[in-house]
């Protein structure tokens, strides 16, 4: 590709020659120092680090957003790559990283054009870079490559939370990781290991789970899943309290008490860093009055000195000018870089019009002594060790022309498997599901009904979900069941209509829940089932007829007068698939097997809501844990029993659990494995998961599976009110539950 002289638009029609060749990015021909590619990392970060001029190194910690090199005003209309701003991203900033955000995507919405863009934009970055540093390019891959037109689309982490289902976390991580490449990018800012704690909180669908543990394992897996080829980097995010928001609203204050951080918000995180995840992004809000991003403790003390975490720490979108303009923890934006550089921030994601003074900022910081050269060089070389490990300046490029053939449409099979298995069934009355194929007429009604931007919800295509006009492929839950009964299906998008139509119909199916949305616009302070919705359901059922409420949703919505419906089935946002998962388990062809990750209230006003609530003296109504429906909770089409428990071991408890299928169809059975404490110095939990797994049993079939956890998973801080003694696990009687059976386990 030849870039003109003066500014002009480069199109993304341009065939880079070099796509997808294992071409050095150096193009020397006598390799040495940190062009060698037989040498060891830290010996290549070595030698490059001492060729740097401090504005390089600057650069390297800056990640602008790829819309400050599009179109003519390189802000935010996105368009054709400007070459007057690609100088000044790489040549005058040395920026060392790119990120494309939600909805920042090239002109056409394509595979080839992804790789295209990203691989034009890292040539002219390697071309324009005295040492020939690659970039490494981000986004957000949160349920697939959503961004991408013709990607298939995952459920949403909420949703693979009610699989119970590492081994599909794993997989489901493998895939988005190949489309992610095939498209140019290597950095995947997934996946989020924040706890399911407030349901007025727009973000709580990219949540896993309520449960430290549960939460921890499935993401962990993910990240061993995005980065088992070694060419995508993985991030745990959002470190630390992001889903605690004390009002509710995002990005707000959190206020959490020492024994709440240590014993149940740090351990999902601790599971994701422990799995290998190269990056951690940090939470945007303050907790206890300190912004996470500003936190030395969190950032350094944590993370560094007690997990031995050796990866990059990014900063959330215009998180470092916040600690200015929002914050007020300086009166200058370098102050800002010069507090979250300092307390363990290695690179600052920036919008639009922030990043110059960014890079000004922090060389002056420099040059002030603000911040030391030595913290310089350190994020510098966690920065390069990510590339180098990525295998960047070996592999710079994609190629592009395989970009479609491996991302649009990939691996449909696995997000219906996904789907299915998220599919929670939290009321049977009667057993009238599974429905019969054979039905003569079937109303298929509700606002989700037939609507794949609603099923795939927020962070698809565009930020906030898929924008007006935009068509993206994927099967809706009506084309799903009408793909199995053909036209016995109705679709009906008048409410009237649709209760009169229900009249002479043999079943009435109503899809009802949320729109999609992110952060800020999804925020809720009444997180409820609407009221015209409700009365769809009142009404429907007032036929006597049939009538299975469907809920496609983010977070679990108080239901209201819905709330007496006889058939009730989570579907959670079941991405592109989701409309075959949600048919097949309705008519059968799929038994059921979700169990909810968190929590469903009665009302709106029960939040926060968790099942690890601490018992208190009060005893009016809702006081203690009192849900609608309580974290596990699922239903199935056959039946399952526990009968039996054993537990021995030291430091590691090896559990066994009888199980059997009693029922006349085959299954999935999730085993959660409890902990209680009768009697403890420290409020317990009335319970804490430790283990559990799936086992498929055929009808009738018994079987005894075998689990292990280690000891300190039963570990909590110790100490009075201010939690300031160690974190360690308490001596004495523990019980060990699965279903309604139980063993005894002494701890010394």
């Amino acid at each position: 590709m030849r870039l003109r002289s003066r500014a002009t638009h480069i199109g993304l029609a341009v065939t880079l020659t070099l796509s997808g060749l294992a071409l050095s990015a150096t193009g020397a021909s006598a390799q040495s120092g940190y062009q060698d590619p037989h040498a060891s990392i830290p010996a290549r970060v070595s030698d490059l680090l001492k060729r740097m001029t401090l504005e390089e190194k600057v650069g390297q910690m800056t990640q602008p957003a790829v819309v400050t090199m599009q179109g003519d005003e390189c802000q935010w209309s996105g368009g054709a790559l400007n070459e007057t701003c690609l100088k000044h991203t790489f040549v005058d900033l040395k920026a060392g990283s790119v990120l494309s955000g939600g909805g920042e995507t090239p002109p056409q919405n394509t595979p080839k054009d992804w790789a295209d863009m990203v691989n034009a934009v890292q040539k002219y970055a390697l071309d324009h870079s005295r040492l020939h540093i690659p970039i490494v390019y981000g986004v957000d891959a949160v349920h697939g490559h959503n961004n991408v037109l013709g990607a298939t689309k995952f459920p949403h982490q909420v949703g693979i939370g009610a699989t119970w289902d590492s081994q599909l976390s794993e997989a489901m991580g493998e895939s988005t990781s190949r489309a992610v490449k095939a498209t140019g990018p290597q950095w995947d800012f997934a996946p989020v290991e924040d706890i399911s704690r407030d349901t007025r909180w727009g973000r709580y669908y990219e949540t896993y789970s309520e449960d430290p543990y549960l939460a921890g394992s499935l993401g962990a897996a993910n990240v061993q899943g995005l980065q088992k080829t070694g060419q995508v980097a993985a991030t745990v995010k959002h470190f630390i309290g992001y889903s605690a928001p004390f009002a509710g609203h995002d990005r707000t204050e959190s206020h959490l008490d020492p024994r709440y951080i240590q014993d149940t918000f740090l351990p999902s995180y601790k599971a994701a860093v422990d799995a290998g995840a190269l990056t951690l992004m940090a939470n945007s809000g303050s907790v206890n009055g300190i912004p996470a991003h500003a936190s030395h403790y969190l950032l350094t003390d944590v993370l560094r000195r007690q997990w031995g975490f050796k990866g990059v720490v990014v900063s959330d979108w215009n998180d470092v000018q916040s600690l200015q303009t929002a914050y007020h923890l300086s009166d200058t934006y370098a102050g800002a870089a010069a507090i979250a550089v300092n307390a363990g921030v290695d690179m600052a994601m920036l919008p639009p019009g922030s990043v110059d003074d960014y890079v000004s900022g922090l060389i002056a910081d420099v040059k002030s002594g603000k911040v030391s050269k030595s913290r310089i060089d350190e994020a510098v070389s966690r920065i390069l060790t990510l590339k180098f490990k990525l295998g960047l300046f070996e592999h710079p490029y994609v190629d592009a022309s395989q970009a479609n053939g491996i991302a649009l449409g990939a691996d449909k099979d696995l997000a219906v498997r996904a789907a299915t298995e998220s599919q929670t069934l939290l009321k049977n009355d009667g057993n009238a599901l599974p429905l019969s194929t054979g039905l003569g007429k079937v109303v298929v009604t509700g606002p989700n009904a037939d609507s794949i931007p609603n099923q795939d919800g927020g962070w698809t295509i565009g930020w906030q979900g898929i924008p007006d006009g935009v068509n993206d492929p994927g099967v809706t839950i009506y084309q799903g069941i009408k793909n199995l009964i053909g036209d016995h299906a109705k679709l009906v998008a008048d409410s009237g209509d649709a209760v009169g139509q229900t009249k002479s119909a043999d079943a009435a199916i109503v899809v009802v829940g949320e729109k999609p949305g992110a952060e800020g616009t999804s925020d809720n302070e009444t997180p409820e089932l609407a009221a015209d919705q409700q009365k769809l359901v009142d009404d429907l059922q007032a036929t006597g007829k049939p009538v299975i409420v469907v809920v496609v949703a983010g977070r679990p919505l108080a239901l209201g007068s819905a709330a007496d419906a006889k058939q009730l089935l989570m579907s959670w946002l079941p991405g592109s698939e989701g409309g075959t998962a949600v048919a097949n388990v309705l008519f059968g062809k799929a038994n059921p097997s979700g169990r909810l990750p968190v929590s469903w209230p009665k009302v709106a006003g029960d939040e926060p809501m968790f099942y690890q609530q601490l018992p208190g003296t009060n005893s009016g109504p809702s006081s203690s844990y009192d849900p609608l429906f309580a974290f596990g909770t699922g239903l199935s089409y056959t039946s399952y029993a526990v009968n039996g428990v054993t537990a021995s071991g030291g430091s590691t408890v090896k559990v066994s659990v009888k199980v059997a299928n009693t029922g006349s169809r085959d299954g999935d059975m999730v085993v959660p494995v409890f902990a209680q404490q009768p009697v403890s110095r420290i409020i317990a939990p009335p319970n804490r998961l430790v283990a559990y797994t799936r086992v498929s049993l055929r009808a009738g079939q018994s079987t005894t599976v075998s689990l292990s956890f280690p000891i300190s998973r039963l570990a909590v801080t110790q100490g009075d009110i201010n939690g300031s003694s160690t974190r360690s696990v308490i001596p004495g009687l523990y019980k060990i539950v699965a279903g309604d059976k139980s063993a005894d386990l002494t701890v010394h």
